[in-house]
């Protein structure tokens, strides 16, 4: 199976994993708050990554010298990406989040297509707006509005093509794992810290009624979809792995129907079609050129 290929199914597979993270993390919110939920999660993947490594005997890939820099640079933009999230959400939707957090597709055509040397074929590039157009059908809220909010998350998705980069160089060094452990346990400190200064500390009741979704979202979201996700870099172009990002309301919509009895509405539904559409278009291979 061609590298590229493999690189689409990973993508495939972390949206379907991803997309459930907005359904575990409404009830945790509302169990133990948003940045306790984070930062319990974000254990549960760290525990996980650590013992993988340790198992592996990877553990001399957290001080590998020449994955240093793009270690730390990653850590530093994730990081970033999410501080001004959580800042962001405390002005604006999640609706309006969605939304803007997408652009992040259009800032990575902007550094790696149009300034850079990364180039999209004609039909990938027609793929990767077809699926923007959906997948911003799908979110929009009635009453977009725009704030100061969406504007920290207008910064967040400018960041986001960023940290994507960094890992990608970080991978050609060292593994998936290792890079998650590394971030991970640079970060843990602060998320729990900005949680201990915003919210209530959760009581043990809550935190045992909340521990199912703490380790779905640990070990499917933040864990295995995570591992996908860096791997799916080390075979694809940023563009085209921020364009199949379109897919993830798809899947979630599907799911909080099941789960949430949650019903889209007609425009959600048509916004599946050009998402279906320019999936078809970006993962479609390249006719090899006439000789």
């Amino acid at each position: 199976m061609q590298e590229e290929r493999k690189g689409e199914i990973y993508m495939l597979l972390l949206s379907v994993l991803e997309s459930w993270f907005p359904i575990f993390s409404l009830f945790s919110i509302a169990l133990i708050g948003a940045m306790y939920s984070f930062a319990l999660s974000v254990s549960v993947a760290t525990v996980i990554f650590l013992a993988l490594i340790i198992y592996q005997k990877k553990l001399p890939e957290l001080f590998q010298k020449d994955a240093r820099k793009d270690l730390l640079l990653t850590t530093f933009y994730i990081n970033l990406l999410f501080i001004l999230i959580f800042i962001g959400l405390q002005y604006t939707t999640a609706g309006n989040m969605a939304v803007i957090i997408f652009l992040q597709l259009l800032f990575a055509y902007l550094y790696f297509n149009v300034f850079g040397s990364d180039k999209l074929s004609p039909m990938h590039t027609a793929g990767a707006i077809v699926m923007s157009i959906g997948a911003v059908t799908v979110l929009i809220p009635d009453d977009l509005s725009f704030n100061k909010g969406d504007l920290i998350i207008l910064v967040a998705a400018a960041v986001a093509p960023l940290a994507n980069l960094y890992q990608k160089r970080a991978r050609s060094y060292v593994s998936s794992e290792s890079i998650l452990t590394f971030r991970n346990i640079v970060a843990l400190p602060v998320i729990f810290a900005i949680a201990y200064f915003s919210e209530t500390v959760p009581t043990s009741d809550k935190l045992v009624e909340a521990a199912p979704y703490i380790l779905a979202i640990g070990i499917l979201v933040l864990g295995l979809s995570k591992i996908l996700y860096i791997e799916a870099l080390h075979r694809i172009s940023i563009t085209k792995v921020s364009a199949m990002l379109a897919l993830l309301p798809l899947f979630t919509l599907i799911f909080a129907y099941f789960a949430l009895s949650e019903v889209p509405n007609l425009r959600q539904v048509l916004g599946i079609i050009p998402i279906l559409i320019g999936g078809y278009l970006i993962t479609k291979p390249e006719k090899a050129a006439d000789v």
